[in-house]
């Protein structure tokens, strides 16, 4: 199989997307994509966020190269609706659509603003396997000088396309992290989900 890879650096990319929360589980049901497919979508994922980072735009192009590759592969509802927890179900049509949108733009600034950092590594796509209703790419990231640590996407068909709807990495569940973080933001603003979309557009 050919090797995918993603120059990063261990912090720029630890401290963008965990926290030190617990795993998290979401309830997909079984998927029709195969493990080769699955395999496919994260390697054309890392490619497409290589070239931009070796393109030498500047940060701001980045950002957007950023937010179309994560609108692209990722199931951003889902992860939106995960990151946002309880207060989902309390929450409006209008309020989901305007958060998932707002969110979307966030995590990708977060991500982006690291890109910078992401000189000095590789991540490397070893394999791919069924883990029950879902499948797991798993991948290894290599940083000059440092251990390599373990990187695993999992993805799924439930909207109807083959995306990723996850990330672990080191062991450490990203819809948590961002659960748990977006829940802070929620808290301070005493439930106010209005409140939270207009700081995250302004982030």
């Amino acid at each position: 199989m050919a090797t995918d890879r993603l120059i990063i650096t261990r912090r720029g990319f630890g401290i963008g997307l965990v926290g030190g929360a617990a795993s998290l589980a979401l309830p997909f049901p079984a998927v029709a994509l195969t493990v080769e497919q699955a395999n496919a979508l994260v390697g054309k994922a890392i490619a497409d966020v290589n070239a931009s980072i070796n393109s030498g735009k500047p940060a701001s192009a980045m950002y957007d190269d950023f937010e179309r590759i994560f609108a692209r592969y990722a199931d951003v509802p889902v992860i939106a609706r995960s990151a946002l927890g309880p207060a989902a179900r309390s929450a409006s049509s209008a309020q989901l659509a305007a958060f998932t949108k707002a969110y979307q733009r966030y995590v990708s600034r977060k991500y982006g603003a690291r890109f910078r950092d992401f000189i000095g590594g590789q991540i490397e796509v070893t394999g791919a396997r069924a883990v029950k209703s879902y499948f797991e790419v798993i991948s290894v990231a290599k940083l000059r000088g440092q251990a390599p640590f373990d990187l695993r996407w999992h993805v799924s068909d439930k909207s109807g396309k083959h995306l990723f709807f996850n990330l672990i990495i080191e062991g450490v569940n990203m819809l948590a992290s961002e659960r748990t973080e977006i829940g802070a933001m929620l808290d301070k603003r005493r439930g106010n989900i209005d409140a939270l979309i207009a700081d995250l557009k302004a982030t």
